[in-house]
């Protein structure tokens, strides 16, 4: 791997919680386009995000973005079965919140607010933080998620049976669980190699 470091961007990296999209950065070298193997490619899962620094950077270990990858999708996207995924990408919002991402909370606020059609609670979240009132399910969703993502994590047995009695069952429970404590790893793992910009 190259040691070359990328200068941070210019403009002042955002400080605020958002829903808009926004850029990041990276601070060592992603692969160029012109770069990628088939093996990349096939690591990269969906093409597009040769185009993404963060994935072209995390590609330089194909094996390793390949597994965290197909994670990430079944979490998110596999939804057939268990919680909706607004409430998936709202315990990816909650952790993201918590540990300071602002990239992170962006993209899955986005997609909280897009499949629950609740953008204003969404938004009170962000604005707000993790004690933010969102009505007891969320409020239940967003204190387990919180729990998680504590270090040390604070996850207990109150926090399942409080998830129970707004009416999630086992395998929604696990959904939770799953949601907050990948995002607990990735907004570390972006928080360490990079930077939120503004939009391009």
């Amino acid at each position: 791997m190259s040691d070359t470091v990328i200068e941070p961007a210019v403009e002042y990296p955002p400080v605020v919680f958002t829903q808009d999209k926004i850029g990041w950065t990276a601070w060592l070298q992603p692969l160029a386009e012109v770069e990628l193997t088939d093996r990349h490619y096939e690591a990269l899962v969906d093409k597009a995000r040769a185009k993404s620094a963060y994935f072209a950077l995390l590609v330089r270990d194909p094996d390793i973005l390949e597994a965290r990858t197909k994670t990430d999708n079944d979490i998110f996207y596999n939804t057939k079965d268990g919680l909706p995924r607004a409430e998936r990408e709202l315990a990816a919002t909650a952790a993201s919140r918590l540990n300071g991402c602002i990239l992170c909370a962006s993209v899955h606020s986005r997609f909280a607010s897009q499949y629950s059609k609740r953008e204003a609670d969404v938004q009170k979240l962000l604005d707000e933080g993790v004690t933010a009132d969102l009505g007891d399910r969320w409020n239940a969703i967003v204190a387990a998620s919180v729990a998680l993502s504590a270090t040390p994590p604070a996850f207990s047995a109150d926090h399942a049976k409080r998830l129970r009695d707004v009416g999630l069952s086992d395998e929604e429970i696990s959904d939770v669980v799953h949601g907050a404590a990948f995002f607990n790893w990735a907004n570390r793992l972006m928080l360490s190699i990079g930077e939120p910009t503004p939009a391009s």
